[in-house]
């Protein structure tokens, strides 16, 4: 059975002009270099990594926020990499949608909370406003707000973080997606209500029968919500597999120093802090070698000489390092 979502050899370069009036771009940023993977049905897929690695931007290359340089985005089994306009491409937007980071800036202020969730549902054709009215009382009831009628014609200042987060949800799920691009949702809200909305975006995964790729920078997130794992550095899929398999036992440097900056609230725990050096390189022109090869602390010979290394099989995920496996 082939997968919801397959990503192939995805790449995202953005021109960087170094001199006001040259007339050719020399310099590249690669925001997304060559990813690849597959997001199965009712599958959550986590991204993580640290800031500026390429997660929110392969997110929105999968919803067709931003145009690929290359590579290609298969959408059960069809290939929508350069769909453009037409029925095709609102039907796709129909499948596929995203939640953004920040409920304070992706809401629009001047619409109420039944114009915002009740937009999506008139430009795909549902022109009834009874059964538009309907369908929103019924998405809010299903994320928490309740009852609707106190919520559906609040504005956004009106509204909590949390519950903005719970209509930014709304308006993403009551067009009944196939597959869901959750950016960070909760990285803006309070401690306190995070687990709530991690809770209902499981809940509605079992309702709505939705996949989610879930980007995240917090590995006890990623191990809340995901059934599988891929780490980012600069562009690139460094390491992949369920989500206790690559947390338990990392097999690439940089998941490892990931894991190993996460606190322990345990005030007599000490550990050796992360080995790796330097900060994270700018991503303009990279050379072809190992992405994470300046800071490396096991980089040897082979390294320094091969091209960046391909995922490849060890211990149940893949991992992009030469070395792995060999301490």
């Amino acid at each position: 059975m082939s997968p919801l979502v397959a990503v192939d050899s995805l790449t995202k370069l953005f021109p960087v002009k170094r001199r006001v009036f040259a007339l050719r771009v020399r310099h590249y940023v690669h925001a997304v270099d060559g990813v690849s993977f597959a997001v199965e049905e009712g599958e959550i897929f986590g991204l993580v990594g640290e800031s500026g690695c390429g997660k929110t931007t392969t997110g929105k290359l999968l919803v067709k926020l931003l145009e690929p340089t290359s590579g290609r985005i298969v959408l059960e089994g069809q290939d929508i990499t350069r769909l453009r306009r037409g029925p095709a491409l609102r039907a796709f937007r129909r499948k596929v949608q995203m939640i953004f980071q920040d409920p304070y800036e992706s809401l629009n202020p001047r619409f109420t909370v039944f114009d915002t969730i009740a937009e999506p549902l008139w430009i795909h054709g549902v022109r009834s406003l009874a059964e538009r009215e309907a369908r929103v009382a019924e998405i809010l009831a299903q994320v928490g707000l309740t009852p609707p009628e106190t919520f559906m014609f609040r504005y956004p200042h009106e509204l909590s973080g949390g519950q903005r987060q719970r209509v930014a949800i709304a308006r993403a799920m009551v067009v009944h997606p196939k597959f869901v691009v959750a950016d960070e949702p909760t990285s803006m809200l309070d401690v306190s209500i995070r687990a709530g909305i991690m809770d209902l975006l499981l809940g509605l995964r079992q309702e709505l029968g939705v996949s989610y790729l879930y980007i995240t920078h917090d590995l006890a997130v990623a191990r809340y919500m995901c059934d599988r794992l891929a780490v980012m550095y600069l562009g690139k899929i460094v390491e992949v597999g369920p989500t206790e398999e690559v947390l338990q036992n990392p097999l690439h440097p940089y998941t490892q120093a990931l894991i190993a900056a996460v606190p322990v609230p345990d005030p007599t725990y000490t550990r050796a802090p992360p080995e790796i050096k330097g900060d994270v390189v700018a991503a303009v022109n990279p050379p072809p070698q190992c992405r994470f090869l300046p800071r490396c602390p096991r980089a040897q010979d082979l390294c320094r000489t091969a091209p960046h290394p391909p995922l490849v099989e060890h211990r149940d995920h893949g991992v992009a390092c030469y070395l792995a496996g060999h301490g």
